[in-house]
């Protein structure tokens, strides 16, 4: 593996036409970037959406009508993650990148951030302030995370990090959360690899459930131990559902997983988020993750679609402390042909049915991440 602890990619910020910031990430060793201007002629940015404040659950809902006209599944050469070129200007104005994170143009939350109420009576909306950026992973329209190079992942990471600590210090953020949705069946609107990150002004109600839980262990262990180290611990002593196991970080199939394929990836140090990572650790990161997506794709003959959820503690400094950052993988898929669906049980109750053993599932996940490494896939 590569060392890029010592090295890190040049930043250049950047605007497009409506306003929206734009960054690009160029790798280690690229000569500084000049940026080319975005010279379309866009409309206004719309106006933020609505959030209205469930009162049966307590949970915030975010209303954004204005996303039924965002771009779906476009032809490569209308592809707005890839460069602008004679023939077609993208959201990217220059004709080459590396990574490139961008406010989304047409967001969920956002663009204004502002402290929230706790609560709101019933039939009362606030507008959704937050933020909603698009991360880039690469200028080629085809490929995916785990084709990339290993700079070039080491790169995302560092984008990812730098983006958590900015978007942390905005007002009124409660939780920052990168992710990728890959694959049509998960319900992507572009093929581009690329991700997101929200910065929600609310705790999720995952978020919320994660963070009260830690907290409790935490409480419980006068503070000298995280419920994720706890586990992490006990599945490194087992072994029966270890998947792969780095210097700095572990992956490992959930004793109670929800998904028919899913996968932790744990940092061994309590670290709260991407920003509060080491060089050497955002290094063994980005080599052990593209490890798992290879091998994830290396279990059928077809790739996997996958959701990749990256948790990110609390902001609140009450809630922080005790909650580890993770990567949660999942995916629907529990057969070649197959894939799960979420129907009543788990869509309306919440209560989850697996179709697979976690043993069952880490046994084939070892054996196709070993032969994607074997491979010489990096």
């Amino acid at each position: 593996m590569t060392t890029a602890a010592s090295l890190s990619p040049s930043v250049t910020r950047s605007s497009l036409a409506d306003g929206r910031t734009l960054l690009y990430f160029d790798d280690p060793g690229t000569p500084r970037r000049v940026p080319v201007p975005d010279a379309r002629e866009l409309p206004a940015r719309p106006e933020p959406g609505e959030l209205r404040f469930d009162v049966l659950s307590g949970d915030w809902v975010a209303v954004a009508a204005h996303r039924q006209s965002r771009t779906h599944l476009p032809p490569a050469d209308a592809c707005p993650l890839c460069p602008t070129s004679p023939t077609f200007a993208s959201e990217i104005p220059d004709p080459d990148y590396d990574v490139v994170v961008f406010e989304n143009r047409f967001p969920s939350l956002g663009p204004a951030v502002a402290e929230l109420p706790s609560e709101l009576p019933w039939g009362r909306s606030t507008p959704a302030v937050g933020r909603c950026e698009v991360v880039s992973f690469t200028s080629e329209h085809t490929g995916s995370f785990g084709s990339l190079s290993y700079t070039r992942a080491r790169t995302v990471v560092e984008a990812w990090a730098h983006r958590t600590a900015e978007l942390n210090a905005l007002p009124g953020i409660r939780q920052v959360f990168p992710f990728e949705n890959r694959g049509a069946e998960i319900g992507v609107t572009l093929h581009h690899p690329h991700g997101q990150i929200y910065a929600y002004p609310y705790l999720t109600p995952r978020g919320a459930q994660l963070a009260a839980v830690a907290q409790r262990h935490f409480e419980a262990t006068d503070g000298t131990q995280t419920l994720l180290g706890s586990v992490l611990d006990r599945e490194r002593t087992s072994g029966e559902r270890m998947v792969l196991e780095g210097r700095h970080f572990s992956a490992f199939v959930p004793f109670a997983a929800r998904w028919p394929i899913e996968l932790h990836l744990v940092p061994h140090r309590q670290v709260a988020d991407f920003a509060g990572l080491s060089g050497e650790e955002k290094d063994e990161l980005a080599d052990v993750y593209l490890r798992l997506l290879r091998g994830l794709d290396g279990l059928y003959a077809t790739p996997t679609p996958y959701i990749a959820a990256w948790h990110q503690a609390p902001i609140d400094p009450d809630l922080r402390t005790a909650s580890r950052f993770h990567l949660q993988l999942t995916s629907p898929r529990r057969a070649a042909d197959k894939l799960k669906y979420l129907a009543g049980s788990e869509a309306a109750m919440g209560a989850f049915i697996n179709d697979t053993r976690a043993e069952d599932v880490a046994d084939r996940l070892r054996d196709a991440v070993a032969a994607a490494t074997s491979g010489g896939a990096r």
